[in-house]
């Protein structure tokens, strides 16, 4: 294993297609939307260079509505971090006890993340249509016909059934997370603290978080830039509406490429998503820095 450490062409060997696909696929792309983000462009003739034109008018055109997706991206994130993340860290520790059919709830958590997620918003259309869906049919049954709604259609509630969704998506990937770093510390610490007298609130707080604070990280990490960068289930629930209330970055974004042939102006809207993801991921990352960083 020292000598292919050592051997600089042995190293360049594994790495070298690795490196040219993520150069592929990650890089150059990024660089490429940063040049067409300085251009006026259809998609089909020659572009004409603006600079930043295209930024400034995302942020001094208020018909654009690029301030409420924002807005909206941020709502996500925040839900995301202090609801989704919570609800998940709750059932990894409650799974991690080693209760009965412990391997099973941790399948049955985590089904929704292997499932499309087109198919999901398809199910979720089905479950807040309002004719026969499972929760205003629920509410007739139980006479609080008032609290039936248009969810997807009303622009009061658009955003929030957009969320549970993603919420009931996701929340099985963190807690397969966190579940993964609970069962990875050693059971002599928590054995050590139960015989000097912590209870489990005790054990959970003062000695798994802590402990867990690398994978928690992470966890909140994925979780901002997973909202910022949020599409496709929003594209399919509502495409952006209705009337733009649960338009996000990236829905406004496909509108101006696809719908409006403004290829510069949909570019200039990745690249914010981008410095977004980037300038979260490594402010999320000073925040929760450890002994060992």
């Amino acid at each position: 294993m020292d000598k292919i450490r050592k051997n600089k062409t042995a190293i360049f060997v594994f790495l070298f297609p690795s490196a040219l696909l993520f150069l592929a696929i990650i890089i150059l792309p990024i660089f490429m939307s940063g040049y067409y983000s300085l251009l006026d462009w259809d998609g089909i003739t020659s572009g004409t260079f603006v600079g930043i034109q295209n930024y400034i008018e995302l942020f001094t055109e208020k018909s654009l509505g690029f301030g409420p997706t924002v807005r909206n991206a941020f709502i996500f994130a925040g839900l995301s971090v202090f609801l989704q993340l919570p609800l998940a860290l709750l059932l990894a520790l409650t799974l991690a006890k080693g209760i009965k059919g412990e391997r099973f709830f941790v399948a049955v958590f985590f089904i929704p993340v292997l499932l499309s997620t087109t198919v999901i918003g398809q199910l979720w259309m089905k479950i807040y249509n309002p004719q026969y869906g499972i929760v205003n049919s629920f509410l007739h049954a139980v006479g609080l016909d008032t609290w039936c709604k248009t969810w997807l259609g009303d622009q009061k509630y658009a955003l929030a059934a957009c969320f549970i969704p993603m919420l009931w998506q996701y929340v099985g990937y963190h807690m397969l997370l966190m579940y993964a770093g609970i069962k990875s510390l050693s059971p002599d610490i928590r054995e050590a603290a139960k015989i000097d007298g912590a209870n489990d609130h005790q054990l959970s707080r003062y000695i798994t978080i802590p402990m867990i604070k690398p994978v928690l990280r992470m966890c909140v990490i994925f979780a901002v830039t997973g909202s910022l960068k949020a599409f496709d289930l929003i594209y399919v629930l509502t495409g952006g509406g209705p009337a733009h209330a649960s338009e996000v970055p990236s829905t406004l974004m496909i509108n101006m490429i696809f719908d409006r042939s403004r290829y510069g102006l949909g570019s200039s809207i990745a690249m914010f998503i981008i410095f977004l993801c980037f300038f979260f991921a490594i402010l999320i990352k000073r925040c929760f820095r450890t002994e060992v960083d």
